[in-house]
């Protein structure tokens, strides 16, 4: 079997040695005659795996003790309806600020419009989202009950380079496509909320880190699964949970730090997106797509001299063992994304075959 560099938006590549790892013990998981997929959510075996998760999580992005870690139904878009059930009414004016960075943004604040009264206060849609808006702090109305920012946006390529210092108001960030993938100050966060399918694992179900003292604003008719407070205080399981998720998330936890950790993932992943960019801006025949300012690391977007050669372009490389290079219709071109598990191999193989193809079709 050869395996393709994956660079598939999500659900996305895992570490090779996470898979075979899993693959070794799906059967028969510690010699229990069972796999980890058949094995109770309350047995002593599964609750070392949710335990070694939580770790892991805490050593690896430096968790204040202050911060419960909830394994939560439904992936990020969930955390969409979620988050402002259990923390729109912080304050009584059912207030929420959003910055608009794209389509999950938009997303977010749209479904907040069902609980109260989102105000966007600073937007780059006038420019399809090429970069991250200027915004100014003093701007953030302080009758707000929490800020939401994505991190990170998939479809355009562009990430905060630096986070807003919000004070009293609590920061809310969608960081699903890099969570892991650079070192953060979780103290500036009220809640960070990630979908695995990215850096962290299958698809499925979403971490959230939220801060303890923001477990007591949900709204009366949050239904229990939706209520943060119910994973808090029953560490996650007050259903069956998404076990298998978890134990494959521990996994590439353990990768993760087996690699060195955050800040030896951040350099490598400086060094693959660099050599990216290095091959769109060093070429007349590819243009990238967002703010040289604003691009992110996980998400390297670009055109091509001619729209009409993309499909060549995205079947030729795939024929060569470059997998999922199509961008979204709303931003065209092509999208690499370089999650964690990508190799620098892939990224090289990458910039090789752009050079190959520009030199055959420019």
């Amino acid at each position: 079997m050869t395996r393709v560099f994956n660079f598939g938006a999500g659900p996305a590549m895992l570490p090779t040695a996470v898979m075979e790892r899993a693959q070794q013990e799906f059967l028969d998981y510690q010699g229990m005659g069972a796999s980890v997929i058949e094995i109770s959510h309350r047995s002593k075996e599964f609750d070392a795996i949710i335990n070694r998760a939580d770790a892991l999580l805490k050593e690896l992005a430096e968790i204040p003790d202050n911060y419960k870690i909830l394994y939560v139904h439904g992936g990020a878009q969930m955390q969409f309806s979620a988050i402002p059930m259990n923390l729109i009414q912080r304050l009584p004016g059912r207030k929420v600020s959003f910055v608009l960075t794209g389509n999950w943004a938009e997303k977010a604040s749209k479904e907040a419009a069902k609980y109260g009264h989102p105000e966007n206060v600073a937007s780059s849609k006038d420019s399809n989202y090429d970069r991250i808006p200027a915004f100014d702090v003093a701007d953030l109305d302080p009758e707000s009950s929490y800020l939401h920012i994505v991190s990170n946006n998939t479809l355009f390529g562009t990430r905060w380079q630096e986070f807003p210092e919000t004070g009293d108001t609590p920061l809310v960030a969608d960081m699903t496509s890099e969570f892991l993938s650079r070192s953060l100050d979780i103290s500036q966060f009220g809640i960070i909320f990630a979908g695995l399918q990215k850096n962290l694992g299958p698809a499925g179900l979403a971490l959230v880190l939220i801060r303890e003292d923001l477990l007591d604003h949900a709204l009366a008719e949050t239904p229990g699964l939706l209520h943060y407070k119910t994973y808090a205080e029953q560490h996650s399981l007050a259903n069956t949970n998404n076990t298998f998720a978890i134990y494959m998330m521990s996994l590439v936890l353990q990768w993760l730090q087996d690699q060195g950790g955050v800040p030896a993932m951040e350099t490598l992943n400086r060094r693959k997106a660099q050599i990216l960019y290095d091959a769109i801006d060093n070429s007349d025949f590819y243009s990238g797509t967002a703010h040289p300012e604003h691009r992110s690391l996980m998400n390297v977007t670009f055109t091509l001299a001619a729209e009409d050669l993309l499909g060549r372009f995205v079947q030729e490389a795939e024929d060569n063992g470059l997998y999922a290079l199509k961008g979204h219709r709303v931003v065209g071109g092509a999208r690499a994304s370089i999650y964690n598990a990508m190799p620098v191999a892939g990224c090289e193989a990458l910039a090789q075959f752009m050079a190959e193809f520009e030199r055959s079709r420019g």
